[in-house]
């Protein structure tokens, strides 16, 4: 067939023909089915990819992919991009790679093509060093297709985990997620859920009934509330996706593209040496008052905005990403406001999670301490507060990136030590002057070294009290560690922002050698 033979297909109708299948595309299955997702309160995929990447940026890969089974009614159903969305656009400039389940389709179920894009994105991501978002609404694995959509899950999973602390990957729950697909967005750095509309379970309500004899309902299992506050499954939930989806930017705004690269530096308006004068106020000279640390915290860093990661969930810790002097950094502070700030078996796997996330992505770690220690309790030992705040000793011993630790007020016993001392490698330590660092509060120590004196003592209550003032004077002074060698120096807290910042600068550079190994065996 040759060019001048009127058969000869013209290439402006191909065009055409190309352009309205596209159209099509972009359209989606029909009118009802959008209108369908818009009632439940949800935006459909390509709605969700348009908020979160910038303006015209997103460029789509397979968007005519089609599966090939066939059988259950599934040979006469077939339409395009096969339920999920993939490619990639930029956010704040930055590329970065997305797929999104389109619910519209087939309930945004994964069978083998659908399973095979999202592979291919995420290979894509991996190797191009950019982060990876899932946006996502899917019923699980598609029945018609039987075992080839439970292994699409595998080849998920074993990317989810080739890909960690390599790139940031965040899972976004934007509707249902059952079985085996809730192991992917729990295999990823972060994971936001919507209220109301998003929900993360193992095994459904009805089969909890069966098999157990307990009601509860599809939010009470597995909704954004629960796992924002009871599970720690979700870091982040809010109220409606555009909201959700913004964070999602700003978040990405504080992370490298890769671990190869350090997070964005800004030039910060706010001068770092800017006084903290109300800090003097902010924290209390006895140990036993309650104070919030977010202000603290508000106080120090530039503009007094930070990103605070699993805000609900073990909430007498305080893990969050911040900039100080324009750099980013990653927050870890006891929270005096719950449960006296002590350390207990979700604020030590919270913590430590971040740490090792922050390791992992060359963020220098900021420790703010207030602690009086580790959370005493039948059940808190039961459940293994040795092994699991074992898990927080680890991650900061492992960790190379710049730490800077600073005591404000009370650091003791174990709970000093394992929030980031000198001892287990920190790089600079320093204290306020209303700082106590000993193995114990000053009267339980004194009840221990002098029961049999105070037993004695004519007035054993005045003795005990004397011997108390004796001890915190002679061992718990502000200047007792840094007499020692065990502090970098005592800081006026007027001046706390201009040492963290001058100290990250310092730090900058840092270089850690470490030994040889295929990896480490953490406590699990």
């Amino acid at each position: 067939m040759t060019a001048d033979d009127p058969a000869a297909p013209d290439i402006r109708a191909r065009v055409a023909q190309l352009r309205g299948l596209r159209e099509q595309v972009r359209r989606g299955p029909d009118e009802k089915a959008t209108a369908s997702q818009h009632a439940k309160g949800k935006l459909t995929a390509r709605e969700r990819i348009e908020l979160l990447l910038d303006e015209g940026t997103f460029t789509e890969v397979e968007p005519l992919r089609r599966h090939r089974a066939t059988g259950f009614g599934l040979e006469d159903r077939r339409p395009h991009t096969d339920g999920v969305i993939t490619g990639w656009g930029t956010v704040h400039g930055r590329t970065v790679f997305v797929y999104a389940h389109d619910f519209r389709i087939f309930g945004g179920a994964l069978g083998e093509a659908h399973a095979e894009k999202i592979h291919r994105i995420m290979d894509r991501a991996l190797a191009a060093g950019a982060p990876l978002v899932s946006l996502n609404d899917g019923a699980g694995a598609r029945i018609q297709e039987g075992v080839t959509a439970l292994s699409g899950y595998g080849g998920i999973f074993r990317r989810n985990a080739r890909a960690s602390g390599v790139i940031p990957q965040i899972s976004v729950m934007l509707g249902p997620c059952a079985g085996g697909a809730a192991y992917s967005p729990a295999l990823t750095d972060f994971v936001f859920m919507v209220r109301e509309t998003s929900q993360m379970f193992i095994t459904g309500p009805d089969v909890v009934q069966a098999v157990t004899g307990e009601k509860v309902t599809l939010g009470g299992l597995g909704g954004a509330d629960v796992h924002a506050e009871v599970s720690g499954v979700a870091h982040f939930a809010y109220d409606d996706e555009e909201t959700c989806l913004e964070e999602v930017r700003y978040l990405l705004s504080l992370l490298p593209q890769n671990n190869r690269e350090t997070a964005p530096v800004v030039h910060p308006e706010d001068p770092v040496d800017r006084p903290c004068d109300p800090l003097l106020d902010l924290v209390p000279a006895g140990g036993h008052r309650p104070y919030d640390m977010r202000r603290v915290v508000e106080e120090i860093v530039d503009d007094g905005e930070y990103l605070e990661i699993h805000e609900r969930w073990a909430a007498n810790v305080i893990v969050a990403l911040a900039r100080i002097g324009g750099e980013v950094v990653g927050i870890v502070a006891n929270q005096p406001l719950v449960l006296a700030g002590v350390l207990d078996i979700d604020a030590s796997e919270k913590a430590a999670r971040f740490v090792q996330m922050c390791d992992a992505f060359n963020i220098p770690l900021v420790t703010l301490v207030d602690v009086p220690g580790f959370l005493p309790g039948v059940d808190q030992e039961h459940n293994g507060i040795i092994r699991r705040g074992a898990k927080l000793l680890y991650a900061y011993c492992n960790a190379t990136v710049p730490r800077i630790s600073l005591i404000l007020r009370k650091a003791y016993g174990g709970a000093y030590i394992v929030m980031d001392s000198r001892s287990v490698g920190a790089d600079l330590s320093f204290a306020w002057p209303s700082n106590e660092i000993a193995v114990m509060g000053a009267e339980g120590a004194a009840n221990v070294i002098f029961r049999r004196r105070i037993r004695a003592a004519d007035d054993p209550e005045a003795t005990r009290r004397q011997l108390v003032k004796e001890y915190k004077a002679e061992l718990m002074h502000p200047y007792y560690a840094a007499e020692r060698g065990l502090l970098d120096d005592v800081v006026d807290p007027v001046e706390t922002r201009r040492v963290l910042a001058e100290s990250l600068r310092m730090l900058r550079t840092k270089h850690a050698d470490l030994a040889s190994r295929k990896h480490g065996n953490p406590p699990q």
